[in-house]
């Protein structure tokens, strides 16, 4: 079964979630935290998979996107950051309230591996599962083969801040409605050495990537234009004293042509989706 639920960020902020519960009692609990643009139902039917594997899954939407926005998104004043500080730690407390007693899982997204060492209750984790997490920096990655990327970046995103006061959805921003401080900070990190590697010595502080040791499991996929090998590689940098692992799958090696930055968590991409599934059920025993 699954069932919607409300719960608070660390800033009082109301936010939107669905768990999704086993028959029996859950070998393990996994948070689910999304991409940038990723609504959280974008992800069911992987949290479905886990669950008919015996654990209990929370997805959720962080302030701003999907069910956790606000009805005039232009009115919402916020930091790409209040994701990582606020809500997503939220969110893990939110798991362990409802599913007590068993171990804690995440698996990120995207974003969701990036925003890991802000969480000031990281250490409740007993290990993490990246999927396409790799640095954002355009010069760190071959940008050239997405020129829609730079049109997002210095027109559509822009353009429709512009007219809107934040990014809406639409024909060529197909994620979902971003708010216009997320774009911002985005774009500014994505846009700089390093990423915000110099901003977490000053403006981002204060934070815990130097405290998270729970073990990562980092999953990049050839055909990925955003986290390559090496931007992944980067980003596992972040977090100095946690054991972590690469793997690089390509398409093919699932008979798939096609997995990309959105990750296997579809039905239709369920091949690949299934070793996803067997690191929660091994990380569980």
């Amino acid at each position: 079964m699954s069932k919607a639920i409300t719960f608070r960020a660390r800033d009082g902020s109301s936010l939107e979630g669905q768990l999704f519960l086993p028959e029996a009692d859950p070998k393990a609990a996994v948070l689910v935290t999304a991409g940038t643009g990723y609504k959280a139902r974008y992800y069911h039917p992987f949290a479905e998979a886990l669950r008919a594997a015996g654990l209990a899954v929370l997805t959720y939407d962080c302030r701003g996107i999907g069910r956790s926005a606000p009805d005039d998104l232009k009115s919402l004043h916020m930091r790409y950051i209040d994701w990582g500080r606020y809500d997503m730690p939220a969110a893990l407390d939110a798991l362990e309230e409802s599913c007590p007693g068993v171990p804690l899982l995440h698996v990120g997204h995207s974003v969701g591996g990036h925003f890991v060492g802000f969480w000031d209750n990281h250490d409740k984790v007993a290990a993490h599962l990246f999927i396409c997490v790799g640095s954002g920096e355009i010069l760190a990655r071959p940008w050239w083969k997405n020129p829609l990327e730079l049109l997002f970046w210095n027109v559509i995103g822009p353009a429709s801040i512009a007219r809107h006061g934040y990014v809406r959805q639409g024909k060529l921003w197909t994620g979902a409605s971003l708010p216009k401080g997320v774009f911002q900070d985005w774009k500014r990190w994505c846009h700089t050495k390093g990423y915000y590697a110099e901003e977490l010595r000053g403006p981002l502080r204060p934070h815990f990537f130097d405290g998270v040791t729970a073990p990562i499991t980092s999953m990049i996929y050839t055909d990925d234009i955003v986290a390559t090998p090496s931007s992944g590689k980067y980003m596992l940098g972040f977090y100095p004293k946690a054991e972590h692992d690469l793997l690089v799958r390509a398409p093919s090696d699932y008979g798939l042509k096609a997995i990309g930055h959105g990750g296997p968590f579809s039905d239709k991409l369920a091949p690949a989706r299934a070793e996803l599934v067997d690191w929660c059920v091994a990380k569980a025993a």
